[in-house]
């Protein structure tokens, strides 16, 4: 696939003002990609990285530092920093944030990666998943995209952890993501931003299905603002 070529035409058509992140869960750190250098303090700082044009990849003590982060990719946190994830966890349902029972039921990655590769989309090496970003009439449409192409999932819209989109679309295709309040402080996604994860294999479908759906919703904007000037009265 030109993954180059289908970020151009899906940012063009839906004018998305950040790059798509493509992410891969690897066996093992992969030759020719550079190691992340420094700290971050989630795993979804990754993406920001990555939409801003780096390729790199990380492993496993990158990820120390987001507790809720490394669950929901099956990271195992060292024996020294084990009760940071309980402590995070006390806090989130302290706070009313989270109910504890609610937490077995976040979806988690199958199998602990060796590596995780971020890039832009346009760099990306057959990718598991790809973070899309944009405001809800965008993401609407891009999600309308992944349903005529028959590779969306049946979740509800997800919420906190964000993070948890990654393995429900590696799982059952499209999700959307309203975000949660730390993604929004590490990424600097916009009041009005959400997400949708799209899964790797699924990606050209979606694409190919996107300027059918885009063209669709221009067609049916027209008619609706017709029948709204005609038959709204109050």
């Amino acid at each position: 696939m030109d993954y180059r070529d289908v970020e151009q035409r899906i940012m063009k058509r839906l004018n998305l003002r950040s790059r798509p992140v493509a992410v891969k869960f690897a066996d093992s750190p992969p030759a020719g990609i550079e190691k992340f250098r420094g700290t971050e303090p989630s795993g979804c700082s990754f993406w920001r990285l990555a939409a801003e044009g780096r390729t790199f990849y990380t492993v496993g003590s990158d990820h120390y530092n987001c507790a809720v982060g490394s669950y929901t990719h099956n990271i195992p946190l060292p024996p020294e920093r084990a009760k940071e994830l309980e402590q995070t966890l006390g806090l989130m349902v302290e706070s009313g944030y989270l109910k504890m029972e609610e937490v077995p039921g976040i979806p988690r990655v199958t199998r602990t990666p060796g590596a995780v590769v971020y890039s832009p989309l346009g760099e990306a090496r057959d990718p598991d998943v790809v973070i899309f970003s944009g405001l809800a009439s965008q993401i609407m449409v891009l999600l309308e995209a992944a349903q005529r192409a028959g590779s969306a999932a049946q979740f509800p819209l997800l919420g906190r952890p964000t993070c948890m989109a990654l393995p429900a679309a590696m799982a059952q295709g499209s999700v959307v993501s309203s975000g949660c309040i730390g993604n929004r402080v590490y990424t600097g996604l916009g009041e009005g931003e959400m997400y949708v994860v799209v899964r790797g294999k699924d990606l050209l479908g979606v694409a190919q299905e996107l300027e059918t759906v885009a063209s669709a919703n221009e067609q049916l904007s027209k008619f609706h603002r017709s029948r709204r000037e005609s038959l709204a009265s109050a």
